[in-house]
């Protein structure tokens, strides 16, 4: 799949608002004009879905619509984004953009879409931290006890991913990478799934996001043992950092908003205008905080710039590791 030139994503991005749009504007003062449906790519109980029906409930608050979350689960995220990339461009239905959209440009050979010229970039929204979390079974309380764990017992660890190719999966493989230990890869339709099996006993090690997992890390259903960011989380802030034991590791989660392409520049400017509000807002913060997130304002060619930085960064990692998609 041949992507646009960097240069020229981000000229689309900037210059979209240059376009007379006299009737464009008229409708952007009333939008939205009936509920609007954000929509998830995978099932519910992940991170995407947590942010989303977040998002949703604040936007539905400022913008007097309800904000419908739609799962649609299947083929590592492509199924929800492309049926946002086919919707009608009025922006009442839009994307909740997550890592796996510009890790499948390299991922899938063949799709259906591009996601960098037919996905407008909104809004971005927030950063994450993965975490390394284990079933309490497994006899490791710390990143080293697990390395030398799994190196012993080479046939005993199943690591559980939300989909090939996801964040959680390419942390994962980069982790398998740098210390050279061998896990067998469970894919599942989301994190919703993938901790229930977590949990329960049938996979022994995720790295998932921290929104997701935070509440079963805090019960004791699931022992935390690292976060994958270069700092330490201030929603898990006694937990060390992967990287501090296995140097040069770093992994992070970025999630945002995105319309089709031919979405009015007024109304993305809009619905950017409503998330920074959000953002800036000091409830929203600290309830981002308390799942692990951090807030991502910026213009949407700000936005834009960090989904073409994000498509090269993971694109050089799924060609090293040899990731195929399913």
């Amino acid at each position: 799949m041949k992507l646009p030139h960097r240069r020229q994503f981000l000229h689309l991005a900037a210059g979209a608002a240059a376009l007379p749009a006299v009737s464009r504007i008229a409708s952007a003062q009333t939008y939205p004009t009936k509920p609007v449906h954000l929509i998830v790519g995978y099932a519910p109980g992940g991170t995407t879905d947590i942010l989303a029906r977040l998002f949703g409930q604040w936007l539905s608050e400022r913008l007097g619509q309800p904000f419908i979350i739609e799962n649609r689960p299947g083929a590592g995220n492509n199924i929800g984004t492309e049926a946002v990339v086919n919707a009608p461009p009025d922006g009442h239905t839009l994307l909740l953009v997550n890592p796996a959209n510009v890790i499948n440009a390299t991922l899938y050979d063949k799709l259906n879409f591009n996601f960098i010229r037919d996905i407008a970039p909104v809004a971005g929204v927030t950063r994450v931290a993965n975490v390394m979390e284990v079933n309490p079974s497994v006899p490791a309380r710390t990143v080293p006890e697990f390395i030398a764990y799994a190196k012993a017992n080479p046939a005993a660890v199943n690591m559980a991913t939300s989909g090939v190719g996801t964040t959680q999966h390419v942390s994962g493989e980069l982790f398998k990478m740098m210390t050279g230990i061998t896990m067998l890869d469970v894919s599942y339709r989301g994190s919703g799934p993938a901790l229930t099996d977590l949990i329960g006993g049938q996979v022994q090690v995720m790295f998932d996001t921290i929104p997701s997992s935070i509440e079963y890390i805090k019960s004791g259903k699931l022992r935390a043992l690292a976060v994958t960011t270069g700092t330490r989380a201030d929603a898990l802030p006694d937990l060390p950092t992967v990287g501090q034991f296995v140097q040069g590791y770093e992994a992070t989660s970025y999630y945002g908003i995105g319309a089709p392409r031919k979405t009015s520049p007024e109304i993305v400017q809009k619905l950017n205008r409503e998330i920074n509000a959000i953002l800036a807002d000091p409830k929203s913060k600290a309830r981002l905080a308390d799942l692990g997130a951090s807030g991502l304002a910026g213009s949407p060619p700000d936005f834009g710039k960090l989904v073409a930085d994000e498509t090269e960064k993971w694109g050089k990692v799924v060609k090293f590791a040899g990731i195929k998609a399913d």
